[in-house]
């Protein structure tokens, strides 16, 4: 076997091992050869992108599967281009190093994501052409954190709801509960206040009930699949009968729950503060707010230092590899063809996938 390894990897820039819009990806790709080999290209491939895709089953032999793609960014660059009269490029036997670098665009792009049903994915990738031969192709995901989007309306304004039931069975009276939260935004890790004025002029004892749950939702064909999962619950002591009862409660976001995802046409990531009354054999009133989770305020960078994927996905490549500048790297001046990184293309407005003609055999492909 001609190439032994071909991998890439790139460079943390701080300790959470995160990106963010703006920022710029540097790395690097490994092609390790027994001897001299020709090439066609070499080609590096910065990606971001989103797929869903699901199947309903009706009656008994009826199954749909629903599917949809977004691409938010697909930069090209090409590290080695053919430059003989057959098309190919030669590089010497041994280990190359081929850096590269590219920069993320700065605009509204959705953090990386990872379900049963929906992905969004960021990644690194090379891929590597040779005549009458597979392509070979190295990836490596990176954990991309969307900047905190402060232009939702409302984000920083307290939010207010009321609700009042009236007992005509098992029962007779009512009972009304006035809640508040400071506001809509929080960020990982930061406390979220509920109060609840319960005024209970009925014959029922009611119980209080604060649960904050996630929302997942996945569109496409004009079809939406929901998922909804508790965070947090917490329950107050009994409202009795003819009393009136002021009831806070105080939530932690927790640090690690993913960040709101708002700003993706075909996957949503919610999350709901639920309020409620508990009255046994009555249906219970209850109210709904929505609550934005942010990212946590950026903490200070570390040394750049080679980093494998995170977010679940498996990496490729060594984080101990050594940088260009090895022992190898005269025999690669002497051997290796120059190559010169391309100028990054314009970031435009990119449309979404064409249509596949078998979505789920490329569900993987991201």
């Amino acid at each position: 076997m001609t190439i032994t390894h071909f991998s890439i990897e790139y460079d943390a820039i701080n300790n959470q091992n995160t990106f963010t819009n703006g920022d710029s990806v540097h790395g690097r790709i490994i092609l390790e050869v027994s001897k001299e080999t020709k090439i066609k290209s070499l080609i590096f491939l910065g990606q971001g992108k989103a797929r869903v895709c699901w199947s309903e089953h009706y009656g008994q032999y009826q199954t749909y599967v629903y599917w949809a793609d977004e691409k938010y960014y697909d930069v090209k660059h090409h590290i080695l281009r053919e430059s003989r009269q057959d098309g190919t490029q030669v590089i010497g036997k041994g280990r190359h190093v081929f850096p590269f670098s590219f920069q993320i665009p700065d605009r509204k792009i959705p953090s990386s994501f990872k379900s049963r049903i929906g992905k969004v994915v960021h990644k690194v990738k090379a891929e590597l052409k040779q005549s009458m031969k597979l392509t070979k192709t190295a990836k490596t995901h990176f954990t991309f954190v969307s900047k905190a989007d402060m232009d939702i309306p409302g984000l920083m304004e307290p939010q207010y709801g009321c609700k009042d039931k009236s007992f005509k069975v098992f029962g007779s009276g009512n009972v009304s509960m006035d809640v508040h939260t400071k506001r809509m935004g929080y960020e990982q890790g930061e406390t979220l206040r509920v109060t609840a004025e319960i005024t209970n002029h009925s014959s029922r004892a009611v119980k209080p009930k604060f649960t904050l749950y996630q929302k997942k939702s996945y569109l496409a064909q004009g079809r939406r699949k929901l998922e909804t999962k508790e965070i947090l619950k917490e329950k107050a002591e009994a409202v009795e009968s003819s009393d009136k009862q002021t009831v806070t409660k105080v939530f932690t976001i927790p640090k690690e729950l993913p960040s709101s995802i708002l700003n993706c046409s075909i996957i949503k990531l919610e999350y709901r503060l639920k309020i409620n009354l508990e009255i046994k054999c009555a249906s219970n009133p209850e109210i709904k707010f929505p609550i934005v989770v942010l990212p946590a305020s950026e903490g200070p960078a570390k040394k750049k230092t080679p980093a494998s994927a995170a977010f679940g996905f498996e990496a490729f490549g060594n984080p101990n590899q050594a940088a260009w500048g090895t022992a190898s790297q005269q025999q690669q001046q002497q051997q290796a063809a120059p190559h010169a990184l391309d100028p990054p293309p314009p970031y435009g407005a990119f449309a979404m996938y064409p249509s596949l003609t078998d979505s789920a055999t490329n569900w993987n492909a991201l």
